[in-house]
């Protein structure tokens, strides 16, 4: 039996600024002629040309919301509350667009994933009221995990579908990385600043077969990993004015010394070989980190132009962010073509997830018969 990802949707905030313009911002903060080249070097290889945010503190010439000249970093308390406002209006929308050929009577499980804030009665509560869903939907929330948690959250979903053919399980990611950003001059944080951005993503999987006429993506093999190695060089905790992120530029190395055995392992077990992949969704955790997937792996650009795309349009949105570039990939799709996706996700520990997954084609519409 298989399970399928039968529509997925993406949502930004409408704020937004370009990637220039919050370079300069941010040189202008540093004060400091070292660190603004470094800001700018930084910046300008990002590969990134706009990110979005709740926020309407990053444009010049309006009110700010949290982050306010004249006063300290805001606590934690205090992007929390953001968190939850923004988090409950935009959970419950996504979601709404997400059920498209299915009704919210029809849902069985909602599983949520975000890093960046916290509040219980969560978002998977305010869906089932939000969009009248059965009280007796089972709800579960994989919390803090960061960039790969839309990774186990299908995967999920897939077991779920497998134990019940008759699950429907909405998948939602929601992440708000703009509320901690914080205004310091290490390079962990100026990296950081450079990369990330608000935005939420839903998937609906289901093992039903598919009926509509746009196509789907149906679940194979995952494979999740670890390069203990790079278990201090990305973490995130808690600190007293937001969240604390460790972000090593060696990342993209550790990441690249260690992909290719993970693919090679995940592919052998469904009989298959690099060869054979047409499209590969990884994860933009940064420029950096697709130029080196892309030379060890001996990809074509072509292979990774929807993460790229992803990351100049909208920045690193954390979990929600592989959606997004799966989203592109069904968008983009050949009528009638089916072709073999490579998905991969990265986060703290140093964590690599990795998925099968097969885009099969539009069901042809039944013919008309007319009467003459």
């Amino acid at each position: 039996m298989s399970a399928y990802i039968h529509h997925i949707e993406t949502l930004v905030p409408e704020t937004f600024c370009r990637q220039d313009y919050i370079r300069d911002r941010m040189m202008e903060w540093s004060g400091n002629p070292r660190t603004a080249r470094y800001i700018r070097a930084v910046y300008d290889r990002s590969g990134i040309a706009k990110r979005h945010s709740v926020l309407p503190d990053f444009q010049r010439g309006v009110p700010t919301e949290l982050f306010h000249d004249d006063a300290l970093e805001p606590s934690t308390a205090e992007r929390n509350r953001c968190y939850i406002r923004y988090a409950r209006e935009l959970s419950v929308e996504i979601a709404r667009r997400a059920l498209s050929g299915f009704s919210p009577a029809d849902v069985t499980h909602v599983v949520t994933a975000s890093c960046t804030g916290f509040y219980n009665p969560g978002m998977d509560y305010d869906i089932v009221v939000g969009l009248g869903l059965p009280p007796t939907v089972e709800r579960y929330n994989l919390g803090f995990m960061g960039c790969y948690a839309a990774m186990p959250a299908l995967r999920m979903a897939e077991q779920f579908c497998r134990a019940n053919p008759r699950a429907v399980v909405l998948v939602v990611c929601l992440e708000l990385c703009t509320l901690h950003f914080q205004l310091r001059d290490n390079p962990d944080n100026i990296l950081a600043n450079a990369l990330f951005a608000d935005g939420v993503a839903a998937a609906v999987v289901s093992a039903r077969a598919p009926a509509g006429h746009a196509p789907v993506l149906r679940l194979g093999e995952f494979l999740p990993a670890l390069a203990t190695e790079g278990g201090g060089d990305m973490a995130w905790e808690v600190g007293n004015t937001g969240f604390n992120i460790v972000l090593s530029s060696y990342v993209p190395d550790i990441i690249a010394g260690s992909i290719g055995p993970i693919v090679d392992n995940i592919l052998a077990r469904r009989g298959r070989q690099r060869g054979e992949i047409d499209r590969w969704a990884i994860h933009p955790g940064g420029k950096s980190i697709l130029d080196k997937l892309e030379r060890c792996l001996l990809l074509e650009p072509s292979q990774l132009q929807q993460s790229r795309d992803v990351l100049r349009d909208f920045g690193n949105m954390s979990s929600a962010t592989i959606l997004f570039v799966l989203r592109r990939i069904l968008d983009t799709l050949t009528p009638g073509h089916a072709e073999q996706i490579c998905a991969m996700a990265f986060g703290p520990g140093l964590t690599i997830e990795t998925a099968l997954l097969e885009a099969v084609p539009a069901a042809k519409p039944e013919p008309v018969l007319v009467e003459v």
